[in-house]
């Protein structure tokens, strides 16, 4: 018999039903255990069927995540997880397992671990590289507070190519003398991993000491659990005969290496938590994964499964729309621009599928370089290029390029250097919540000097505009797009030619001056229509450049207006409708400016539409604005 969170949808098996916090994991027999790793399977596969979600990820965890509640007690001890998304069985054996069909969705679970979601929830990181530096503070604190709690870091192997990853571990054993970090080795982040520390996990090196640990370690396999388990761990990476030897790569760091061991060896993993907890110090278990394990279709196509929407659960299909989304526009003009232009380059952190530069990938690789997941090693890389007279184009969504900000102000702008930035993902998105909200990159560029910022209104100026960009060569310039289609028009319709901070003067009137920025447009045309139905006169422009503005079409419109309206998918502080109020106090026209846009939070994950609706971001929201001055 099955349970469900909602009524037509059997989500949980009988023992999975019945927990009720991690102490109810801790209650069960061994064959119980593994009899709840299947039913969180299933659950997963089931319910993530309905609302998307990271299935391969969660899928890989489970019996790491099972072994970890059955040893350690959360919330006392901390669980740090990088990334956050691999959470889900997390949040189901913590009292949440009757709402995981609600994940992802409005109201509902977030997709990542959420401190004010559940105190056994201690970090909320939805970005790569932060679990060991968040969980080695804690650890510091813990220390200094004299408490006798645990702190264990899961991170994947690919967060291992992450800056702050080997900052902190440089740190480890300076700072404390208990720490675990658990080292889940699939081979995967969102695509396959790359560069040599990728490398390096999967074929693990020799080691000076080899000789004389290898029975002694093996010895302790044997101990823990058993001869069959110490003949299987030998199997587990074919050829590499390392067996629990202090690996010589963290050795250096001063911490205490064991693995690798079969991270789905539920019992084993009990074991080895159970004699980790024991040791006073810092120590690192490597454990090798399956992403996707248990579902066919995931473990065929982990890039796809990493994160993905709705599916069907007997062959993993997904929708498919004819419409293509920003990115595929992206991925296939950029391949063709350096098709004709052999100075382009394609460079991604680690996203060549959710970029859709796996297009330039397949056919130019000479001149595709994923860096893994390193933007300010990307950004810098893309700055050496440009000295060199290469055209980079970086693509890198725009809440991760938060993170190569030093880079752009300190190396790209100042330097003057012609990379092309290219933030996918600008703008809210959605069901990702707020970790993957590119909601900050006008304000986060529009101080920097020399920057140009660019954004389009539908799919052919998309195209004008990158055409553009990579003929430009006096200096850094970048373009917002979304997730997914701009307005769905067809990529080859109608464009005026790119002019440099120049935008469009669609109509002309004297009541109401409308500026609709890239995604919103279609938000300023429904408003301008909505007010002609009132009687008022309207222009509406297309800005098209955040910076610069154009000065001259902005001032024109808004002398001729009793009001002006802005619209952007962006949050109002330091954002686009600032810029246009900044300007026309400097040349002290002085008309009311009204804007549409997000608020000084941080936006909650669901559907984009819902969300707008929530925050006001409607062609009824501006009437109402705009009216109030009539």
């Amino acid at each position: 018999m099955t349970t469900s969170a909602s009524s037509d949808l059997p989500a949980l098996g009988p023992i999975l039903a019945g927990i009720r916090s991690p102490d109810d994991v801790k209650s069960l027999s061994e064959f119980d255990l593994l009899k709840l790793a299947e039913e969180i399977r299933e659950a997963l596969i089931t319910n993530l069927s309905r609302t998307g979600g990271h299935l391969g990820p969660n899928l890989g965890v489970v019996e790491l995540t099972i072994a970890l509640h059955k040893i350690f007690s959360t919330p006392k001890d901390h669980f740090v997880m990088d990334v956050a998304h691999q959470g889900y069985v997390h949040k189901m054996l913590t009292g949440r397992a009757d709402r995981i069909d609600t994940i992802r969705t409005f109201k509902g679970l977030n997709g990542f671990l959420l401190r004010s979601e559940s105190e056994h929830d201690c970090y909320g990181a939805g970005h790569a590289g932060t679990a060991l530096s968040a969980a080695l503070g804690m650890a510091a604190a813990r220390d200094l507070l004299k408490d006798d709690s645990h702190v264990v870091a899961v991170a994947g192997d690919a967060a291992f190519t992450c800056g702050p990853t080997l900052e902190a571990l440089n740190n480890i054993a300076e700072t404390t003398k208990k720490f675990i970090v658990v080292l889940n080795d699939n081979e995967w982040s969102i695509d396959k991993n790359v560069g040599a520390i990728a490398r390096y996990f999967n074929a693990l090196q020799t080691h000076s000491t080899y000789a004389s640990v290898r029975n002694t370690a093996a010895e302790f396999v044997e101990k823990i659990a058993g001869k069959a388990a110490r003949n299987l761990a030998h199997k587990v990476e074919e050829g590499a005969k390392n067996l629990l030897f202090p690996n010589v790569l963290f050795e250096k760091f001063g911490i205490r290496y064991f693995g690798p061991i079969d991270g789905h060896d539920l019992p084993l993993l009990i074991k080895t938590f159970e004699y980790l907890k024991t040791l006073n110090e810092p120590v690192v278990l490597h454990i090798i994964t399956e992403k996707g394990r248990g579902y066919q279709p995931a473990l065929d196509n982990p890039g796809k499964f990493h994160g993905l929407g709705t599916y069907k659960i007997e062959d993993g299909s997904t929708d498919t729309s004819d419409t293509p989304t920003a990115s595929e526009i992206f991925g296939r003009t950029v391949t063709d621009l350096a098709k004709e232009d052999e100075k382009i380059v394609a460079i991604t952190p680690a996203m060549p599928g959710g970029s859709k530069l796996d297009i330039f990938k397949k056919e130019i690789p000479e001149r595709y370089f994923d860096v893994g997941i390193a933007e300010e090693h990307a950004a810098l890389f893309a700055c050496g290029l440009a000295t060199k007279g290469i055209r980079p184009f970086l693509s890198i969504y725009s809440t991760f390029m938060q993170r190569a900000y030093d880079m752009i102000v300190h190396d790209m702008a100042l330097q003057n250097l012609p990379v092309r930035l290219c933030m996918d993902r600008g703008g809210l998105s959605g069901d990702d919540g707020p970790t993957h909200h590119g909601l900050f990159d006008i304000g986060y560029l529009r101080p920097v000097p020399g920057i140009i910022h660019m954004a389009p209104k539908n799919e052919a100026e998309f195209v004008a505009m990158l055409k553009w960009m990579a003929k430009y060569d006096d200096g850094p310039t970048a373009i917002r797009y979304p997730r997914g289609p701009i307005d769905g028009s067809p990529v080859d319709g109608p464009c005026a030619p790119i002019v440099l901070g120049k935008g469009e003067l669609i109509s002309e009137g004297t009541d109401v001056a409308l500026i609709g920025l890239g995604t919103m447009f279609e938000m300023a045309v429904e408003t301008k229509k909505r007010l002609e139905e009132k009687g008022l006169s309207v222009s509406l422009v297309n800005p098209r450049f955040i910076k610069p503005l154009d000065n001259e079409l902005l001032e024109k419109v808004a002398r001729n207006a009793k009001v002006v309206c802005t619209f952007e998918d962006h949050v109002l502080m330091n954002g686009f409708g600032c810029g246009v109020i900044e300007h026309l106090n400097d040349v002290s026209i002085d008309v009311p400016v009204e804007r549409i846009g997000w608020p000084d939070e941080f936006i909650e994950h669901g559907k984009i539409d819902g969300l707008r609706e929530l925050h006001g971001l409607t062609a009824e929201n501006a009437v109402e604005k705009i009216s109030k001055h009539f």
